[in-house]
Parts: structure tokens; sequence; C-alpha cells
């Protein structure tokens, strides 16, 4: 990520001052002369850079300390050479000094840390002076700031203010980091300021200041050096760490690294999908839980959070990657689970699925079960798939349209008696010898019933249901095309989606006119019914965005006339 952090202080005597400074530098990119082994301009100036690098830090260091400053305005001495590290991944490396190398750098965290300390707070929005704050602009960089506290038994008041800043020059980057931001520096202040209580009560145990200010004789004359005495102390003297800038440094790389790693740019051809809306609905709704849970008094245990984020919903979609690596059979892709169920097994199960019915699969292997999920699930809008992959009791409907039950849980009786639902139980035959066997054939260890109350044949449609088929069931597609296939089909379908929901909900069209439209979107003939249904169920997937957008336009339509 391209910004920086910095720890800044507001000293009784010198003002706002900088302690500490992390920054990323980022490698050179590779040019064409360098690859062709022709030696680049300036390639001995970088590596002399990067020899001298202490040097550089510590001749910054020492043309601060020329000026005026105090213990508690400094953090690391002069003949320290900072400290490094370095992202194997990327190449990143991270330096934390006093203040940053460059001197473009300097008057920007400079200018960020007189704001954050002295101009920059807002009594509504920071009660107490403490707590975050955004500002900034494109000339100077934009700043996320966070106030706090200090405790010191000799200080005015009995406490010092000090704050954190993370400056970056890409405004909407760091608005959408503030939540995480806030998550882990609120974590960093914490242990500071409790471990800095521990030394405030152990001093004033040992000598209460308060008893010694108020029978202390005040004089213009003796003032100033009270003053100058008692603005004196480190952060390091504050909080008895005996490694409190490692620390820090660590603390502040991390913050960098993961930052930077949380979002990612993406080009994008057209508009965002649907599917992608939703995951960042979804994903925001989990950072606001997540903040929520924290700021509440007494907090929450970490498996309260979790059931919180699974019955959201926001787990969605799963760790591909750790399934993966779990033993055991897995469900590999649709024309995979299409082999192991039978061709009419396998169209009666998606039926359910496109038509919003709960699948609920029954069996011990949760691994087996998981896998499942993740196939079916692609078949649907992110918007329409609510999961419980694994649970000791039964879910109701409007909670999960997917269900995975350990073998001996019962099915209560108006879900088995209901059209709308389907059971897949998973009986084992017989003990895998080998996790590779039962890769291979899933089918000659396991043995999958599949039971439903409903009726209606399931041979007509839905359309979409009819073109997958044929896809499936052509040899010369491998599974990557059809992933492909299925996913234009989607696309396809949600579209038509957005035309119904516009003409029927947002508008409120009659029946009438509502036929034509769908026999426009080529709904209508064989497979009506289905696809009809399709439609619908689908249209609850669809992103809260694009519904307040398409009323917001709409209800601009309706005033433009009148005015």
């Amino acid at each position: 990520m391209n910004a920086l952090v910095a720890l800044c202080h507001f000293c009784e005597l010198h003002g706002p001052r900088t302690l500490f400074c992390t920054e990323a530098l980022h490698p050179p990119s590779p040019s064409p002369s360098s690859q062709t082994g022709a030696p680049v301009p300036g390639d001995r100036d970088r590596d002399g850079d990067r020899e001298g690098e202490g040097l550089t830090m510590r001749a910054n260091s020492s043309a601060t300390q020329r000026g005026d400053m105090c213990e508690g305005c400094r953090s690391l001495p002069a003949s320290h050479p900072g400290f490094v590290s370095i992202d194997n991944e990327t190449g990143i490396r991270f330096l934390s000094h006093q203040h940053p190398r460059q001197p473009q750098l300097f008057s920007v965290v400079r200018q960020a840390c007189v704001r954050s300390l002295s101009c920059e707070v807002n009594g509504d929005v920071c009660p107490g002076r403490e707590g975050p704050i955004f500002f900034g602009d494109e000339q100077h960089g934009f700043v996320f700031s966070h106030t706090f506290f200090i405790k010191d038994s000799l200080a005015r008041g009995f406490q010092r203010w000090y704050s954190i800043v993370m400056v970056a020059m890409d405004r909407i980057y760091l608005i959408n980091s503030w939540p995480f931001l806030l998550r882990h520096l609120r974590l960093t202040i914490q242990s500071l300021q409790s471990t800095a209580l521990k030394v405030f009560d152990n001093e004033q145990g040992v000598c209460p200041q308060r008893a010694v200010r108020m029978n202390s004789v005040f004089s213009p004359a003796v003032f100033p050096h009270q003053r100058s005495g008692n603005a004196a102390r480190s952060l390091t003297s504050l909080t008895q760490h005996p490694n409190l800038w490692a620390s820090l440094h660590s603390s502040f790389s991390w913050l960098l690294k993961a930052c930077g790693c949380r979002l990612t740019e993406k080009l994008l051809e057209g508009a965002p999908t649907e599917d992608t809306l939703v995951l960042l609905e979804r994903q925001t709704e989990q950072e606001e839980e997540m903040s929520c849970w924290e700021g509440a008094e007494g907090g929450g245990s970490m498996s309260q959070r979790h059931q919180s984020e699974s019955e959201l919903g926001l787990n969605f979609p799963c760790d591909d990657a750790k399934l993966n690596e779990s033993p055991g059979p897995k469900c590999r892709s649709l024309r995979h689970l299409r082999q192991v169920l039978g061709a009419a097994e396998f169209r009666q199960l998606v039926w359910h699925v496109l038509m919003g019915n709960q699948v609920i699969w029954r069996g011990a292997d949760h691994g087996l079960i998981q896998s499942a999920f993740t196939v079916l699930k692609s078949l649907l809008p992110v918007g329409c798939v609510r999961s419980v992959p694994y649970s000791a009791q039964y879910e109701e409907a409007y909670k999960c349209n997917f269900l995975g039950l350990s073998p001996d849980v019962p099915i209560p009786t108006h879900v088995s008696s209901s059209e709308f639902s389907v059971l897949v139980d998973v009986s084992s035959e017989r003990s895998c010898q080998s996790s590779a066997a039962c890769d291979d054939d899933i089918s000659s260890h396991y043995q999958f019933t599949i039971s439903s109350a409903n009726t209606q044949p399931t041979d007509r449609g839905p359309t979409l249901l009819n073109k997958l088929e044929v896809a499936l069931s052509n040899e010369n597609l491998s599974v990557d095309v059809v992933s492909h296939c299925l996913l234009c089909l989607k696309e396809e379908w949600m579209n038509k989606v957005k035309v119904l929901f516009k003409f029927s909900k947002v508008d409120g069209r009659g029946r009438e006119d509502t036929q034509k439209v769908l026999a426009l979107l080529g709904a209508t003939g064989p497979g009506e019914e289905d696809n009809v249904r399709l439609l619908k169920f689908w249209m609850t997937g669809l992103s809260k965005t694009y519904k307040s957008h398409l009323m917001t336009a709409v209800r601009g339509g309706e005033r433009s006339p009148s005015q």
C-alpha cells in the first residue's frame, strides 16, 4: 500500500512532533535494458542508496536533533540505524525511524502531525478529543488520524496527547479502509494505554503527585523549570516497554501490508455484475457487524461472532483452497456430480436448486457435502445463496436453501411432505482404503438417495437447465468451457430478471403486460411455469445497490416533468 504510518506527540514545550514513522519502499520495476544485461544509468546510485539507507535515516534524525528537542520528542537515538523488514513475497521493504527518508514526505508528515494534534479535532465526532478523524487534500495527501491520551503522573493533567496517522494520496482507498484501520489501530492504542496505566498506578502508589502539587509553592520563577522537568519523559519511560519501537515497527509494517492486501484493483470491462455488488455489500455488513461486536460493552466471544456471521450468510463463498486440502472424496465440477448421481437424478436436483427450493444433504462426510454445495451454488446468483454447510439440527427454509445435516438428524414431517424441498441421503457402502481411490470413484463408495414430495415434472424446463444439460453432455467441451457457458447463461437470465423487476415491481404493470414482457424475454413456451418461477426466485438475489439506484432513477424521472 502506498501509504505511511506515523506516531505523533504533542510536547508541552515544543508542540506537535513526529516520534516514529514507518514507510513502504517498493522495489524498482525492471526496465528493458536491465533485462538484456546492459548497465542502466542510476543502478549504482540505487545500490548505494540501499547500502547507505541507515546513514540517510541517521542524517535525517541528526538534522532534527540539532533543533530544540527533549526526551519526550525523541524516539530513537541518532546512532540508531532504524528498523527494516522485507516482504519476501513482494520485495517491499518497510523502514521505520523517527522521520521519513525523503524531504518531501517529511513536510507532508509534519503537516499531518500538526493538524492531527491541533486544528483537526471535532468535539462531536471525537468526544474528549480522542478518536478517529479524516482530513486532507490532493496536494498534501489524505490523513486518517486517531488521537488518544497516555497516562503520565508527572504531566499536566496526568496525561499526554498522542496520535497515530496514516497518510496516503488515494482518498477512496483510505476511506474504504476506515473500519479495518480503526479496528487494528485501536488494538495498538489500547495496548499502549494499558501498559502506561500500570506504570502510572505504580508511580502514584509510591508518590501521589496530586498531593505533592497541592502542597507545593507556586511562583513564576519556578514554574518554567517544573514544566521542563515534567515534559522530558519519553514514551518508553511511560510504558516501561524495553522493545517499544521494535514492537511498533512490527505493528505498523503489518498494518501497511495487510491494508494493501485487503483491497486489490481489478480491471472490469463494463459495469460490475450483481454477484460483485452483493459480495461488496456482504463484506461491508461483515465489517459493520465486527465493529458492533467490538464497540459493545463487555465485548463478545469469538463463537458468538462466527455464529452471527454464519447467520448472515457472510461466509460465502467458501474457502475452496482449504476444502481441496482436506482429505476424502470431493465433487469437482457439475459434470462430475452428474456422473456420480446419474443424469435423471442430477436434473431433478438442479431443478430444485434453480427453483429456490431447500436442498438438504444428509451424511457423515462433511467434506463431500460441502464440495457438493460449492458446485451447486455456482448455479445461482450470489444473492440467492443462503447456506448452512453442516448442522446438528434442522434449519428452516427461510434461513437457508442449502443445508448439510449429520446422518442422525431427523427431517420434520412438514418438510419431508413438502414439494419445496429435496433430500439427498449419502450413505457409505464400504470404507475407503485410500483417498486417491475415493477421489477417482465416489459412486463405488457412497450411495446417493434423492427423495422429494414434488410431483411436478422436471423434464420441460427451465430453459437455462436445458441449455446447461446440452453443454454438460457434450464431451468435447472441457470443464472450463462449461463453466464459462454457465456464467454466460446466468448473466443472460439476470438481465431478464432486471427487466422483469423494473417492469413489474417498479412500474407496477398489470398481468397482461407482464405476459407480453415474458414473451419478449423468451420465457414463454415449453417450461414457461419453470421459467417464471426461476425469474421470481432470482429477483430476490438482486443487490440493494441496484434496487436503490433503480428506485431513485424512477422517482427522479417522475419529478422531472412536474418541475
